[in-house]
């Protein structure tokens, strides 16, 4: 069983940077593909980005591409979404999970509490 626990969220304005955090409790973590999806207020879970157990593979919403960098450090058990340039719109709850390279939630196993991130413009 990995447990996930992501940090980092805040209150920041449009334009601002974020870095999010999401650190995993098991030494079996480089096992895994990660990736962060977000879910805003009434909308469906979305898929941000995916990044291989290797970290050499990154996969990105067509959307986010440019903006949000996604890296990892299996040393540390520790898979990090840089933001840049956000806007109101990325205002959401971002998950990461644990499990298959994939753009469907339904592929990860395993899922952090969320973390939430406000953009005021």
């Amino acid at each position: 069983q990995v447990q996930l626990v992501e940090s980092g969220g805040g209150l920041v304005q449009a334009g601002d940077s974020l870095r999010l955090s999401c650190t995993a409790s098991e030494r079996t973590f480089s096992n895994y593909a990660m990736a962060w999806f977000r879910q805003a207020p009434g909308k469906e879970r979305e898929f941000v980005a995916t990044i291989s157990w290797s970290g050499i593979n990154a996969h990105y919403s067509d959307s986010l591409k440019g903006r949000f960098t996604i890296s990892r450090d299996n040393a540390k058990n520790t898979v990090y979404l840089q933001m840049n340039n956000l806007k109101p719109e990325d205002t959401a709850v971002y998950y990461c999970a644990a499990g298959r390279v994939s753009y469907s939630a339904s592929s990860y196993d395993y899922w952090g509490p969320g973390t939430q991130v406000t953009v005021s413009s």
